[in-house]
Parts: structure tokens; C-alpha cells; sequence
């Protein structure tokens, strides 16, 4: 695992690492499926393309956490995985392909609300690339 949960008065904020971007994305995006469901095991029943486009690196990272909300929320999709994925940071693109299955499914009591900016960084240190993020719950 390559992330962490830290300390928040009333919401949940993690950092995730990665030697890559790449990988730096893929522990966000597995630091908010545990926060939304735990250690539940998600099966591999579906597939999807994603495409995700950000003015900067840290909006891109929002607005690619923000996708997996609203698959949630409005196609009853919970990721298990991220197949493969591929981020331009020079016009600040991403596409990946990810797998998982209905939500419905399963039974989680962990309701995120909304990815927020608040404390969000991303940055290089050393050879790897550190991200913090804070999740409205």
C-alpha cells in the first residue's frame, strides 16, 4: 500500500506515493475506494474507459477522483481496479481503463461527499511523486 490516512478533525485526508504520476494517481484512487468501502473485496464484473482532462495536475487529480463519485453515484459503478492508465502532464490528460461492478451489490456505510482542494498538493520528492488529499465524508 502506498498511501496513508493522517489525521482530520472531520473529514478524511490521506497522501498517496508513486515513482510515477501513473502510480501516484492509482493509491489516490485506491486511498478513496477504502475510505468509501473499506477492505471490501470489489469484483471484476465490468469495464470501463475514462477520460479525464485538468487545467493544472492537482485539478486533474481532483477531477479524476471526482469521476469515480459520480460512477458511483450515478451509473451504480464501484472500481475494483485500475487496468492500466496513462497521464500526458504537458496538456494534463489522463485515460485509464478500470474495472470493478455495481455498487449495489454491496453493503458500505462509508458515504464521500465531494473531493475537495482543501490542503491538496502534488509534488516530487526526491525520485517519487507524494499527493495529499482531503475527502468531504
Amino acid at each position: 500500500m502506498s498511501y496513508k490516512f493522517l489525521s482530520h478533525t472531520a473529514d478524511v485526508k490521506f497522501q498517496a506515493t508513486g515513482q510515477t504520476l501513473e502510480q501516484m494517481f492509482t493509491e489516490a484512487a485506491n486511498a478513496l475506494k477504502e475510505t468509501i468501502c473499506g477492505k471490501i473485496k470489489i469484483l471484476k464484473q465490468q469495464k470501463k474507459e475514462i477520460k479525464i482532462n485538468g487545467e493544472d495536475l492537482e485539478n486533474l487529480l481532483y477531477n479524476f477522483l471526482e469521476e469515480f463519485l459520480y460512477l458511483l453515484d450515478a451509473e451504480d459503478f464501484l472500481f475494483s481496479e485500475i487496468e492500466k492508465i496513462e497521464i500526458n502532464p504537458n496538456d494534463f490528460t489522463l485515460k485509464a481503463t478500470i474495472v470493478g461492478d455495481k455498487a449495489s451489490n454491496y453493503k458500505f456505510t462509508n458515504d464521500v461527499k465531494a473531493i475537495t482542494y482543501n490542503e491538496m498538493f502534488i509534488k516530487k520528492q526526491g525520485n517519487k511523486f507524494i499527493c495529499q488529499v482531503v475527502l468531504d465524508v
